[in-house]
Order: structure tokens, then sequence, then C-alpha cells
């Protein structure tokens, strides 16, 4: 895009960043708070508040690291600094700050009584000050130049979200694809995938359903960003954060029960075993139906972790999860004349007692993290067994009379084994009065993957079947077996990476982030049924660039540039060919400006407008069809725009709006020039809001609303656009006991959510209401 109008812009402001950070950073001496934070016992608070205020104004915030540890950069002068944790009583001390010094500081902070720790009277806190998944390093939202929104675990419980899909309906720019109704799949920044998904920042790429009952909170973080991530992630990646064994004793069973069948349960047990080791249990079991016919689930899940301080420098942190998810295959409903079949939405097409989907997961980590002064290491390895299936009969188009409506079957297994290792060294210096949060990092990783698919055949011959449009119900079993073209495979990945980032804080006033990375990607590929073997091996030099211009402690202006690959095999391996073996990755660049402000300590606003260009498409050669060629290419231009805290001490919010206008610039494979990317809607808003009315009694209100989009890249068949309500109320009975009820689609609208193709179309849940009972002990 060298040259267009878009990149000039982007230029142009770029170059106004850099100019106003200079002008307001010329001549600014700063000098350092650096300080712990600690309990009684001194053991290190992680991700505690540190605010400090300067004749009543706030001057600066952080947030303290794994190990306690923080770090503010302050112009010379007087301040308080206060500190605030869950849990925890306040603590706030006078500091003097002088030029070109640095000031370091104890905070011990006391146990909160339990009156205050438990305050009924307010709203839950949903704003996450800071992440480390962004940059390696922990770093404020604020100062980090890239759009991120947190879902932490208090508006996942108002809500009662299960799914990644209810996480992803309050964050902008993002979209749930249906993927089959098998996995979980995400439209971000008009690119989709069902493989950039990452938990505690390391890569959980196998098609399946994540549950929600053992995590701190989902992290989206939008636009391609390989050098933190590595392959893959070109609109953005999902990060979950799971919850980890802590020092203070919690113990949380909650029951739920609803409209369609809902049972669900879940446990929170986290338990000091003495001042150095800590165990914490989370646990899940659900069953439930659906307002589909003959569709159900039934799933559970068990998610043990261990914390030992090894002194005050180190700390292990042991994890593991066995996962287990058994659900009825649902390709949802079929089209007809460019809109949603006129069926009702209850609709099931095949036959359900040969309709499975089964997911058994196995996930155990190891981190190793030492801080020594201003030295941090991190050590972290995933080792991921994932055993995943599906059976499913697949809608097809219906006759022109409307009076039948075709049929296909097949299944899908596959079986894989990751193992990663991630090592990250970063180290806090100065050149004058420059700070520099320099990371080293390496990443090793082999990924073994077996993929076994059959087709179904009706009376052992045909591999489609015509049934009633208006009862497509088949009563008799098919067949399956490999057909000719089905796969039966051996992958392996070795993949290596080691990348570099430098922070640098200028002033208080400016920032910069340059960073790049290389990664060795190596596929294998072994074809069990003819016996050949094919390779192919790419070398990914992916740069970040980013600047932030602070003109207030509260604001920041940012531009960013990123850069990310995916290999021409796909993100789950599975097109590897004679011809894809010679075709080069496809790219993705993300250029990116916005503003954050933290309206308040507890309310932050974001907006950002961005273009991302994805380019090295596959396209059908126009003077030799027998001939690929990489000259398709893709853009999606967006505007997005979030909200998120407290509007009050009794209203918090969440959600935002983004506008998404994501098209075919150059004709690929599958899409002429022009054409509208599939479950891509112009405009999307949602707002959530929960506000605490009198003393127990608490109230949510959800809006969502979307425009139009198209279901499949050939722009033939429009899902119309919907406005959904849902609503909550909350009675806290004791201190301890909370009663919720939260009612989905409270207008009982007809509307369709998403899809997979053109008749493959789910229809969104009618009016549904669950009752969930939350029990602290």
């Amino acid at each position: 895009m060298a040259g267009s109008p878009a990149t000039r812009v982007f230029g142009w402001m770029l170059a106004w960043l850099l100019s106003t950070g200079a002008g307001i950073a010329w001549g600014q001496q700063t000098g350092e708070i650096r300080g712990v934070v600690l309990d009684v016992s001194r053991a290190p608070i992680a991700r505690a508040r540190i605010t400090a205020t300067k004749d009543g104004n706030v001057a600066g915030t952080a947030m303290s690291g794994e190990h306690g540890e923080f770090t503010l950069s302050l112009e010379p002068g007087s301040y308080n600094v206060a500190v605030e944790m869950h849990g925890f009583q306040k603590v706030t001390q006078a500091v003097e700050v002088r030029a070109a010094a640095s000031e370091t500081k104890e905070f011990l902070l006391p146990v909160a009584a339990v009156r205050e720790s438990v305050t009924v009277e307010e709203s839950p806190d949903y704003l996450t000050p800071a992440i480390s998944s962004g940059t390696k390093t922990l770093t404020p939202l604020l100062d980090t130049p890239q759009s991120i929104t947190v879902v932490g675990r208090e508006q996942i419980q108002d809500q009662m979200m299960m799914s990644i899909a209810d996480v992803v309906r309050y964050v902008p720019g993002i979209t749930a694809h249906q993927g089959e109704n098998n996995r979980d799949q995400l439209v971000i920044r008009g690119n989709s995938s069902s493989a950039d998904f990452f938990v505690n920042g390391v890569r959980d790429d196998v098609q399946y359903y994540r549950d929600l009952y053992n995590l701190d909170r989902v992290e989206a973080l939008k636009g391609p960003n390989a050098m933190i991530f590595g392959r893959g992630g070109g609109g953005g990646v999902i990060n979950r954060v799971t919850k980890e064994a802590g020092f203070a004793p919690l113990r949380e069973l909650t029951l739920q029960g609803g409209s369609f069948g809902n049972k669900r349960f879940t446990g929170d047990f986290d338990q000091p075993l003495g001042n150095r080791v800590a165990f914490r249990m989370n646990a899940m079991y659900e069953n439930s139906d659906s307002f589909r016919r003959f569709v159900g689930l039934e799933r559970y899940g068990l998610s043990p972790s261990l914390t030992i301080n090894a002194g005050r420098e180190t700390r292990v942190t042991l994890g593991y999860e066995h996962f287990r998810d058994m659900r009825t295959a649902d390709r949802g409903i079929t089209s007809f004349q460019g809109r949603p079949a006129d069926v009702p939405i209850s609709t099931y097409y095949g036959n359900p007692k040969q309709s499975h989907v089964n997911a058994n997961v196995n996930l155990g980590s190891a981190l190793v993290d030492h801080q020594a002064g201003r030295l941090n290491v991190r050590n972290r390895t995933l080792f991921a067994s994932y055993d995943r299936g599906y059976q499913n009969f697949v809608p097809r188009d219906a006759t022109a009379d409307m009076t039948q409506v075709s049929l296909s079957a097949y299944s899908n297994a596959t079986n894989r084994l990751n193992v990663f290792n991630q090592t990250d060294v970063s180290y806090i210096t100065h050149t004058g009065a420059i700070r520099h949060t320099l990371l080293w990092g390496a990443e090793l990783g082999r990924q073994l993957t077996d993929n076994f698919r059959t087709t179904g055949y009706f009376n052992n011959s045909a591999t489609s079947i015509l049934l009633p449009f208006s009862n497509p119900l088949l009563n008799e079993p098919a067949v399956f077996r490999q057909s000719a073209t089905d796969a039966d495979n051996h992958l392996k990945v070795n993949l290596g990476a080691t990348y570099v980032q430098d922070q640098i804080e200028v002033s208080r006033y400016l920032q910069f982030i340059t960073g790049l990375r290389f990664d060795r990607f190596d596929l294998r590929y072994h074809n069990n049924r003819a016996g050949n073997n094919l390779r192919r091996a790419d070398n990914l030099v992916s740069p970040r660039a980013g600047v932030v211009v602070k003109p207030a402690a509260s604001v920041s202006l940012y531009g960013s540039y990123s850069v990310s690959y995916l290999p021409s095999a796909g993100d789950q391996f599975a097109s590897l060919t004679d011809i894809t073996q010679q075709v080069k990755p496809e790219k993705f660049t993300n250029y990116e400006t916005g503003v954050k402000w933290d309206a308040s300590r507890k309310l932050s606003l974001t907006a950002a407008v961005y273009r991302l260009n994805r380019t090295n498409t596959r396209s059908v050669d126009p003077n030799d069809p027998t001939r690929i060629v990489q000259t398709g290419s893709q853009r999606t231009n967006g505007v997005e725009i979030g909200v998120n805290g407290s509007l009050t001490r009794f209203w918090q919010v969440a959600g935002g709006y983004a506008y998404q206008d994501a098209f075919v610039t150059s004709a690929t494979a599958s899409a002429f020039a022009g054409a509208q990317v599939a479950q891509v809607p112009h405009n999307t808003f949602s707002l959530w809001n929960n506000l605490r009315l009198y003393r127990r009694w608490g109230a949510g209100l959800g809006i969502l609303n979307r425009t139009d989009m198209f279901a499949a890249i050939d722009d033939r068949v429009v899902l119309p656009g919907y406005t959904r309500v849902d609503a909550a109320v909350f009675y806290t009975l004791t201190e301890n006991v909370r009663l919720q009820a939260n009612i989905e689609n409270v207008f009982d609208r007809k509307y369709y959510v998403n899809a997979d193709n053109n008749t493959n179309i789910s229809p969104g849940f009618p009016r549904a209401a669950r009752v969930g009972l939350i029990v602290r002990f």
C-alpha cells in the first residue's frame, strides 16, 4: 500500500505523534520510584495498583509484577503514592522524587477486615489496568500501543458466560463464527481463524470448545502481533489467563439452572499450605439441552494448580487441566433465495443419533519466574494432548420448489500432541535519563498431529440424499467409510523462534516500543494412504514498532505497525499439497493509531483506527487455470471504540462500537475483487450495564446490535441484522451468598447469529432464563 492515501495519513499521524511527544519531552528531567508490594508475611503481592498523586492530581500509575515489584517515572517533586489490592487495606506513603535519581520503597499491605473485603453496596470492578501478554512484560494497557479488550472474571460471572463466543459479544471488532458448531472460531478484524487461541501466552490451537470455569480473564489482542505470539494471528489473538493458587483462602460454589434443561456446577477452592505453598482446585460439570431439537451437551473439567514461593526472588507455578466435552453435532439450517430458510429455528437436519462431537483435552504446565533486581527470567513449558473428533450431517441447497433439501455427511478426527517451551529474559536499564525495558526471548515447540476423515454414504452408495424441506430428519443410519480423497495423514511441526524487544521511556510523556522476531517453521507431512511425504520450511521475520505520546498521565495517543504470517498449510496444517508446498506464507500488515483515556481510576475509554492488509493469498492464474499465483489480497478498514469500568461507584459498563469494511482487493481462489468478506458486519454495538440499585439489590442490562452480513465469501446469502436485549437481577443474601437471574433475549427476537457457509446457518437463542446461586465459605 506504498503511496496510498491511507499510508500517507498514517505517516502524517505518526510524524505528528513523534513531534508532539518530542516537544513535550524536550528538556524534561525525571526521577524514579522503585518499590515492592508485600503482605505482612513479606510474601509478594502481584497485580496491586499503584497511583502517584501530586496536588490532588494523578501523576502516574503502575501495577506490581509477579514479585510485587513496580517502577514509576515522575518529574521531581513531592508525591503521595497509594497502593491498593482487593482483599487488603489501602496503604499510602509520601515520597520525594529527585531528578535523575531512584527512590526505593517497600509497601506492606495488611489483610482487610471482612467488612472491608466485601462491599455489597458497590458494583464489582470490571477494569484490568495492566497485562503482560501484549509485550511479555507487565505493562499498563494505557501504555500499550495496541487495541486490547480484557474481560475479567467479575463480568464473566455477572453475565453467566460459559464460552468464548459469550465473551466476544462485548468485544468490539470480533464476531463469533459458527465453526461448524463443533469448535471455537472467531472473525477478528475480518480474518477468520480456529487456531489463534492461547492459554497463558502459549499456543492452544486445536479445534474445540473451551470453557471459562478456570479463568481469571480473557484477553482479546487485536491486530497481528507475531513478534509476541508467532505465526498466525492475522486479525489478532485470544489469550486465556487461568486462575493460579494464591495465598488468600477462597472457597466458592456456583449452582446454575435454567431454560432448555440448563444445569451447571462450578467450584473454586484456594488454600495456602503455609507461607510458601498454595493449592487451588477449579472444577466444573454441565449437562444441558438446547432450543434445537435433539441437541444437548455434557462436559466437565478439573484444573488444579500449585504455587511455590522458593524464596522472595523465585516462584514456581504448576498447573493441569483435564477437560471433556461431549455434544450433539448440529450444523444449523439451510437457506433459500438468499436468506435463512423460513423454517422453525428448532429444525434439525440429519440423524441426531449419529451426530456427535467429542473433545478430550489434557494440559499440563510449569512456570518458573525469577526476579533478581532489575533482571527477570521466566520459563514456561506446556504439554498438551488433544483427542478430538466429530461426525455430522451437513445441510445443502434446497430445491427450487422448496419441497426438498440436500444432505451430506462426514466424520473427522484429530489427535494432536503439543510441547512448547518459552524463555523470556527482561532487564530494566537506563541510557542517561531514558529508561529501557529490554526483552530477549526464545521459543521451542513440536506439534504431532494425526488426521482421519470418512465420508457418509446413504443406502451404502450415495454421498448425498434429498429429504423433505419441512422435516429433514433422517431415520436410516448412514455408513461412514473413507472415500478416495479423505484425509489419513500424520504431520510433524518443529518450531524454533527468537525475539528481541525494547520498551523505551524517553520521559513520562513519550515512549517507544520496537521489536523483531525470527521464526523457523518446519512442517513435515506424511500421507498414510499413498505413502508420500511433503515438507515445507519457512523462515519468518516479524517486526513491530509503536509510539506512545502521553500529554497527561491518564491519556495516551499511539501509533503502531505490526506484521504476521500464516504458512501455506493453513492454521490447522490441513492444506499441504504438491501445490501449496511451493506457496509463500500469507502476510498480514496492520497500521493502527488510537487514543486511550483513563477517565478515572476505574474507567477506561479507548478508540482506534486501523487498516489491515492481507496479501499473498492464492488465486487462479487468469492465463492458465491449472496454475496458482499469489496475487490475491484482502483489506479491512476499521474503527473501534471501547468502554470498560465504573461510571460511578454503583454503575459498571463494558462494551463498545466497531465499524469494519472488509473486502477482497484482488481476486482470490474463492472470491472476486470487491467481494465483502463473510461474517464481517459493517456495524456492531454492545453495551453491558451493571447497576447496584439499593444495598443488596443490583440489575444488569445488555444491548447487542449488528447490521447485515454475508454468510459466505460469494455474497449470495445475507444474515439479517438484529438487536438483542439481555437483563439480569442480583440479590446479595449475605456477605457470602449471592443469587442472580439472567434473561437472554428479553423480547424473544428471532435472529440468526452466524454461519459456516450459505447452507449452515445458526439461529440465535430465543428467550432463555438462567438462575445462579453463588456461595462463598
